[in-house]
């Protein structure tokens, strides 16, 4: 550092030279007023309020930023306590943004709106209940072999705990009935069981939200939409509507995206599998595909059952050969399919990634991680829009308004 610096008093590990610079939306120095402190009318005139600028400037922020994180606060707290009903209609949107081409297309070929819904909505349901009747009878017939290896497995797994741990027979037992103990002691387990069974409930319950959701997001989408546009101000209903409409494109790249990512994964994992000779490969295959809905934590997730399934039927290398496969199909997804499939549609900073899913598994567990990243994309693309900074900006496009109604032509009258 040179003598100036010394003398000037500069840090010898800052960046001295930001300070020298200057960012575009600050104000000039000479726009700030030169007053000392704020002045205030009276009946007696201007007086002083002992208030200076900075003092004013930095009380305007706080109260602003206190009355966001209150509002934040507010919502927050709302959507937690109204989750059973929110979690599922957010389902319900994902799903509509996921099935409504499917809607067009059979609605193109001459089928009514709320036909074409409804066939769609059932079709649905066919899909995912043939994929669990798939993995239930894949696990059923596999059971009695895969018994068999997972008490093989954990024998190897006792094997190898004992000679690089230096576990005994005795601590690896004592663990195994400690653990039995907690799990099966009277008031934890009457305490897990109605957990079960109201978890059970409400899963069953969101379920028909959601499915009612989709049924009519699909049939009358559009009228919802004008409806939820109109309770906005006059002034303020043009920009609701072409931010909605931005959303919608965003969270609609980001589901597709976000299938195609799934079926990848889930097709090259399990061809890894079945080369391997791995059983329950449709089982690994489905897991993988819904675990892609979660970033990050889902693939790791799945790729860890799929590791774990290896090291109990085959054994340790073949474990380490279906670790390379999964860390190969995530590298692809991760490198080539997200960045060319999303592009710029759904730009979400990863470690805002992270924040989301975190919020979501506080506020909703499992289903609040699914529904967390996408959340986070539809608000930033929000946010980016009303502030002007849309990445591809698009035509606005009229809003959708009631029809008025026909009214009966008068009879024309006779000449007398």
């Amino acid at each position: 550092m040179s003598e100036d610096g010394k003398a000037k008093g500069e840090s010898p590990v800052a960046d001295n030279e930001v300070i020298a610079e200057t960012a575009g939306t600050v104000m000039p120095a000479d726009t700030v007023a030169a007053d000392d402190h704020v002045m205030a009318t009276s009946s007696r005139g201007w007086i002083d309020t002992g208030v200076t600028p900075g003092m004013q400037i930095a009380s305007a922020w706080a109260w602003r930023f206190l009355v966001i994180v209150a509002a934040v606060a507010v919502i927050g707290y709302g959507m937690q306590y109204l989750s059973e009903v929110v979690v599922p209609v957010t389902v319900g949107i994902l799903l509509t943004a996921l099935l409504v081409p499917i809607t067009n297309g059979l609605q193109k070929l001459r089928l009514p709106r709320g036909a074409a819904a409804g066939v769609t909505v059932i079709a649905t349901i066919v899909l995912v209940a043939g994929l669990l009747t798939l993995v239930g009878t894949q696990i059923a017939g596999q059971f009695e072999s895969l018994s068999t290896q997972v008490g093989e497995g954990v024998q190897k797994l006792r094997e190898l705990a004992r000679l690089n741990f230096g576990l005994t027979d005795t601590d690896i037992t004592n663990a195994f009935k400690s653990l039995q103990e907690t799990i099966t002691s009277g008031g934890a387990l009457g305490q897990r069981a109605a957990e079960v069974g109201t978890t059970a409930t409400h899963v069953v319950a969101g379920l028909f939200i959601s499915l009612f959701c989709l049924f009519f997001f699909l049939y009358q989408g559009d009228k919802i939409w004008g409806w939820l546009v109109r309770l906005f101000p006059r002034q303020a209903r043009e920009k609701a509507d072409s931010s909605g409409r931005k959303a919608w494109v965003s969270l609609t790249a980001f589901v597709r995206a976000t299938i195609i990512v799934a079926a990848v994964d889930a097709v090259g994992i399990s061809l890894g599998a079945a080369i391997l000779g791995l059983p329950l490969v449709s089982a690994i295959g489905i897991l993988v595909f819904v675990g892609a809905f979660i970033p990050v934590v889902g693939a790791l997730i799945s790729g860890i059952v799929a590791v774990l399934v290896a090291l109990v039927a085959k054994g340790p290398i073949v474990a380490i050969v279906m670790l390379a496969v999964v860390i190969g199909v995530q590298q692809l997804e991760a490198h080539v399919l997200q960045p060319f499939l999303l592009g710029r549609a759904v730009s979400v900073h990863p470690l805002a990634v992270i924040l989301a899913i975190a919020t979501g598994v506080v506020i909703a567990g499992i289903v609040g991680a699914l529904v967390a990243v996408p959340t986070a994309a539809v608000l930033n693309t929000i946010v980016n829009h009303l502030a002007g900074n849309d990445v591809d900006p698009e035509p606005p496009r009229p809003l959708p308004r009631r029809r008025p109604a026909k009214v009966a032509a008068e009879p024309p009258v006779a000449d007398s």
